[in-house]
């Protein structure tokens, strides 16, 4: 908040009323310790539930509150019913939640609801004085609507006093939606607690500005302590003060070190505490049984941020001692990069902080990068080093104890200073709202990540196709790809990449054109731009005369063959030709260096065509291994050099297929009609009450469920003997198919377990015996025979970490051997459905292959977009499967279901503003 006013809410409930038995305890997925979070200016607030020992706190608090307060929050000056207040709220008798905010232990605020009836609650807010203006109160408000909506209260109210317009401007600027009205003097507010996309914006944006606010001393401190600081050179903490000096910190710079007075020119200090002046920045390389207390040392100075360089924790099992030191961090607020890390680099040059033990120098640009492994960071410093790639910031993330990949992208979200995003990273703590926040990064400024872990040694076995085909990396995957975030398979192809867009335009289109004096190259060019999505259009008639005309082009059609002798002064003009035709999106200049040439001046000749256009351009120069990598431009800018023209064109098709993503509309997320939410959640709940553990719904409760959610059904007659089977027949029509039923068969067709296309009674009691010899179970399923047309498959899988994954491929025996499948994670939107069908191999089926009558598209997205609303509406669909999904031009049918269902664990709010 900005105000110097408490954010009351008035009009608490009757605590006798009525009271839901739902509503009596938090959700499991809110802990009793609680949960840190970042207030507006960047200090840390734990949130956590009330406890009954709190009411003293609370009641200590209200004297401290101004008679201003008290009204607002209250509507009187009452203070022995502010005290009231706060014994009904230690109170654990159902009906009401409470959630306090600390700040180092000490009780500031409280948030709670009542209970008024099912669904509906009634809010109430209160702040200590001094700490208003913090954006405490909006924390509080959104933390309170995460409590009630997992509770099962879809709205909460509120009573304020028209003059109250701090706590009024909580509520408008919160992004939830909201209704009002006024009466007498009072606003009566009800507000929904889903999150949705306004919210989640708004939130995001106040997470940002909390986060720039928290890392600042991090990246931009006045003053940095290097503690540990050994006297001898090679020493991690000596070479780490070396840096900092020889690169030439412009803040103020101490080492600490009981043993010395002074370590290379720097003066020393024999504790933190000792310094004479603030301390923004502790860059800690002490032995780890020593870092808790230093840290705490930091606390008591008032150290804002710290860089643990210190190994010797997690990444050695020693998680307690790692615990340790971050809840020291968080009760002091100070924001912690590491442990067992190589440090942080800012190039700005009002700063110059290189606080790292590399050996090596970072140039200045534009590249922000982090790195889970100190190993790989260096090898990233080095090779963007070495071809000239400028980095704004670095960060040696280690055991990600507090700041994370998350922090940095919201961190580097508006930084003028930063037009790349380049990560390397091992885990993620929450990907959800990761591939939220890199959609959102995205949009203005490219993300790009190496991950490690394509292993699909993590693969189910024996479950449904669905999540059989779900290996570890294929979330990863349908994260990235929907989120706009570039993945590289190696260090080497991030850097590169990075050099095609940073500083540079972007690509309008997939059309490349390539120029150069060696035909074997920009065959290869044109080769590898097949494979990787890029066109190699034939230019036009009139720009090939042009270019023959102007340069003696031996072959003008692209790739244009200038011949080996070509001076710069011919490449100077074929570049411009192609340029101003305006018929390539991006360009390859493909140069061989000759006898006959000159580097320079073909280097030069390029910078000249190059001026002032918006066509990406890249080079490749073979055969100058001491070629320079980049090729300066008038305005400042640079042109990448590649050694080889696969590296480049592979860089370039990154960049268009960023540009493409970031060009498309965002897409929506489409409402439904013909769903029953109730009726879903009482099909898993009887089922649930019959088998407590779990498993397969039989195919009556699958086909229900399906109906639930508005997906067609091929309907299922159940039958376990001849006569039964044959009166199922006759009830649906011939011809008929006929299906096992047994538990625990999941790929029927494997073990002999259906028959399809059978037209009389005859064949049908054949099929059952057979289907009985074969499977050791009588109990079959009947079923008419849908449309033959193109069989899919889709299915949902939800992950542990990142929630439910949603499939979509070719069905029926093509499941398992085409592997023809695309996955999204959701909110699924109408966007992300259409990629899914319309990229898959059987997508030219589905569109009428050779003068075929076409599959009905919207059917099928639909029924994926109904499969989305299952995983959003009942956590206990652990796998689903439809398959197959027959997909004809009069619609998508569900022929077979399988649903695989668990007792639901602790619902993940992955979008609220919780710290590590």
């Amino acid at each position: 908040m900005t105000t110097s006013v408490t954010d009351p809410a008035g009009g608490v409930s009757d605590p006798g009323q009525g009271p839901v038995a739902a509503a009596s305890a938090f959700h499991p997925a809110f802990p009793n310790a609680g949960w840190d979070a970042l207030a507006s200016d960047g200090s840390v607030v734990r949130i956590r539930p009330m406890r009954a020992e709190d009411e003293a706190a609370l009641k200590a608090m209200n004297q401290r509150l101004s008679d201003r307060t008290v009204y607002l929050r209250f509507f009187s000056l009452d203070r022995r019913g502010a005290d009231e207040h706060a014994h009904h709220l230690a109170d654990e008798s159902p009906g009401h939640q409470a959630l306090v905010a600390e700040c180092a232990g000490r009780v500031i605020g409280v948030a709670s609801y009542e209970v008024i009836r099912p669904g509906e609650a009634e809010m109430a807010f209160l702040l200590d004085d001094a700490v208003q203006g913090r954006g405490i109160g909006t924390l509080l408000l959104e933390q309170l609507a995460a409590a009630a909506r997992e509770a099962g209260i879809d709205r909460l109210r509120a009573d304020t006093l028209a003059e109250n317009a701090p706590m009024l401007r909580v509520f408008a600027d919160s992004g939830f939606e909201q209704t009002h009205r006024l009466d007498r003097g009072v606003v009566e507010l009800m507000l929904d607690t889903s999150y949705s996309a306004q919210t989640l914006d708004r939130m995001a944006e106040r997470e940002r500005q909390a986060e720039d606010r928290s890392l600042r001393p991090l990246f931009s401190p006045s003053a940095v302590a290097v503690i540990g600081a050994g006297r001898t050179p090679g020493g991690v903490g000596h070479e780490v003060l070396r840096a900092l000096a020889a690169g030439g910190y412009r803040g103020e710079l101490y080492a600490v070190n009981p043993q010395a007075d002074r370590i290379g020119g720097v003066t020393a200090y024999p504790s933190v505490l000792a310094v004479p002046g603030p301390v923004d920045l502790a860059v800690i390389a002490v032995p780890a049984v020593q870092v808790t207390s230093v840290l705490a040392e930091c606390g008591h100075k008032g150290v804002a941020g710290a860089v643990i360089l210190t190994s010797g924790f997690s990444e050695l099992g020693a998680n307690e001692l790692q615990q340790e030191i971050l809840a020291i961090a968080r009760r002091h607020s100070i924001r912690l990069i590491g442990p067992n890390c190589l440090g942080i680099v800012n190039t700005a040059p009002e700063v110059a902080l290189n606080a790292t033990f590399a050996d090596m120098t970072p140039v200045a640009g534009s590249l922000a990068i982090a790195a889970q492994s100190g190993a790989v960071g260096i090898a990233v410093l080095d090779h963007a080093s070495r071809i000239g790639l400028g980095i704004s910031e670095f960060v040696s993330l280690g055991n990600k104890v507090d700041v994370s990949g998350n922090d940095l992208l919201l961190h580097w979200w508006d930084d003028p200073r930063t037009d790349v995003i380049a990560l390397y990273l091992e885990s993620f703590g929450n990907p959800v709202k990761f591939a939220r926040l890199a959609r959102l990064v995205g949009r203005t400024k490219p993300v790009l990540v190496v991950k490690g872990g394509r292993s699909t040694g993590g693969r189910r076995a024996g479950t449904s196709h669905t999540a059989a085909a779900a290996t570890p990396d294929t979330a990863v995957d349908a994260l990235f790809e929907q989120s706009g975030v570039l993945r590289m398979d190696t260090v080497e192809e991030l850097i590169e990449t990075a050099r095609v867009l940073a500083g540079r335009p972007l690509p309008k289109g997939n059309r490349l054109a390539v120029i150069g004096n060696a035909g074997g190259a920009g065959v290869l060019a044109a080769d590898a731009a097949g494979r990787l999505g890029l066109e190699v259009p034939e230019l036009s008639a009139a720009t090939q005369q042009e270019l023959t005309e102007a340069t003696g082009a031996v072959g003008a059609g692209n790739p244009v063959d200038l011949g080996a002798a070509a001076s710069p002064q011919t490449l100077e003009r074929a570049l411009r030709v192609v340029l101003d035709s305006g018929e390539a999106d991006s360009v390859l200049v493909c140069y061989a260096a000759t006898r006959a040439g000159s580097v320079p001046d073909t280097c030069a000749a390029i910078a000249a065509a190059a001026a002032g256009s918006e066509v990406p351009i890249l080079v490749t120069c073979i055969g100058a291994p001491d070629a320079e990598p980049r090729i300066a431009l008038a305005n400042g800018s640079y042109l990448p050099v590649f050694p080889f023209p696969e590296s480049a064109v592979r860089a370039l098709a990154h960049a268009a297929r960023y540009a493409a993503w970031r060009s498309r509309p965002q897409g929506v997320v489409p409402t439904l009609d013909r769903v029953d939410a109730e009726g879903a959640r009482t099909v898993v709940r009887h089922f649930l009450q019959r088998r407590p553990e779990g498993g397969w719904l039989d195919p009556e409760d699958a086909e229900q469920l399906l109906q639930c959610a508005g997906i067609p059904v091929v309907h299922a007659i159940r039958a376990s003997d001849r006569e039964q089977v044959l009166a199922a027949a006759g009830l649906v029509g011939y011809p008929v198919v006929v299906k096992t039923a047994a538990e625990g068969i999941v790929h029927k067709t494997d073990v002999g377990g259906v028959r399809v296309g059978l037209v009389d009674e005859r064949a049908v009691e054949s099929a059952y015996d057979e289907i009985v010899a074969a499977t050791g179970d009588r109990r079959v399923v009947v079923q008419a025979m849908a449309p033959a047309w193109t069989e899919m498959v889709i299915g949902m899988v939800r992950d542990a970490l990142f929630g439910p994954i949603v499939m979509a491929g070719s069905g029926g025996v093509l499941t398992d051997l085409m592997a023809d499948r695309r996955w999204r994670g959701l909110p699924l939107t109408d966007l992300d459905a259409t990629e899914m069908v319309r990229s898959l191999r059987c997508a030219p089926l589905l569109a009428g292959y050779r003068g075929a009558e076409p599959a009905d598209e919207a059917a099928v997205l639909d029924v994926l977009h109904r499969v989305a609303w299952l995983a959003e509406t009942l956590p206990e669909i652990a796998e689903l499967d439809i398959n197959p999904l027959t997909a004809a031009p009069s619609g998508a049918f569900a022929i077979d279901a399988k649903l695989h269902i668990t007792p639901a664990g602790p619902a993940h709010d992955w979008y609220s503003r919780h710290l590590r």
